[in-house]
Order: structure tokens, then sequence, then C-alpha cells
């Protein structure tokens, strides 16, 4: 004879979805004898007012705000030109400069910030502790002091 094809994990599941139907009626039973009890109609209905704020009454149709397609930006909105110039020349200090591998670092006095710099990028000879003017360009790590210049 052949075995029941009926496990013991397919019947607990077929428990459990049998439990759970039953649950849900007797929850709407419970739903439908409040009403009936109460009178109420059910979930009230709740209104945003032109202030954005939850209501129970309607929002006033002559206080509705027209916005038209045309003006609305979708993304990051267009750089206004402005009367200032950005001046790309900094000033900062020689922190590390090694002269025999060509590289060393730059601290911006506004921001604190160290920036990196390669003997292509430096103009004039430079020392430890020097004052120096630079522009900033993208690296491969990050920004690097380019046409330094002392001060």
């Amino acid at each position: 004879m052949g075995r029941s094809q009926q496990t013991f994990s397919k019947s607990e599941k077929e428990k459990k979805r049998l439990k759970k139907r039953e649950d849900k009626r007797k929850k709407m039973e419970a739903r439908k004898l409040e009403k009936e009890e109460s009178g109420t109609t059910g979930i009230p209905l709740a209104y945003v007012d032109h202030n954005g704020n939850l209501t129970d009454t309607p929002p006033d149709p002559s206080l509705k705000v027209k916005v038209k397609a045309k003006n609305i930006v979708l993304g990051v909105p267009q750089k206004e030109d402005s009367d200032e110039e950005f001046d790309p020349v900094r000033k900062g200090k020689v922190s590390f400069y090694d002269s025999s591998k060509g590289f060393g670092f730059i601290i911006d006095t506004e921001t604190n910030e160290k920036h990196f710099t390669h003997v292509s990028g430096i103009i004039d000879e430079i020392m430890e502790n020097d004052k120096v003017t630079f522009e900033l360009e993208k690296g491969q790590r990050g920004m690097n002091a380019v046409k330094v210049k002392k001060a």
C-alpha cells in the first residue's frame, strides 16, 4: 500500500491557514456588530487644508492655489549668475615637501584642509613652512594643489 502524501508540515500549514481565515471572519463580524451598535458609518474622512494640515472639514475652494506645470522644477535648479566672481587662487602653507621625491602637502589657511602637490604642479622652488598661493584641481584621490607659487 502507498504512503499518505499528507506530511506533518503540510497539515500544520493547513491548520494555520484555516485558523487565520477563522480569525479574519470573527474580526469582520465584530466590526459589523460594533457598527450596528454605535451607528457609525466606519472610518471618518480626513481632508488636507491649504496649509497642509489634516482637518475633518473639506477645504475652502477659494483658497486653492493654482500651479502651472512649467513652473515646477524637477532636479537641481540652474545656477544663477552672481555678482561675485569666484577667485580660484588660494593661500596656504607648505606642511611637508620632499624635493628628492617631488611631492608634498599644503595646508589651506582658510579651510585648514591638506592638499597634495606634485613637482609637476609647482612653479617656484618651495620648502617646508613657506607661504604659497595655489589653485585646486581634481586628482585621482581628491583635490590637488597646482600652479604653486611662493607668496
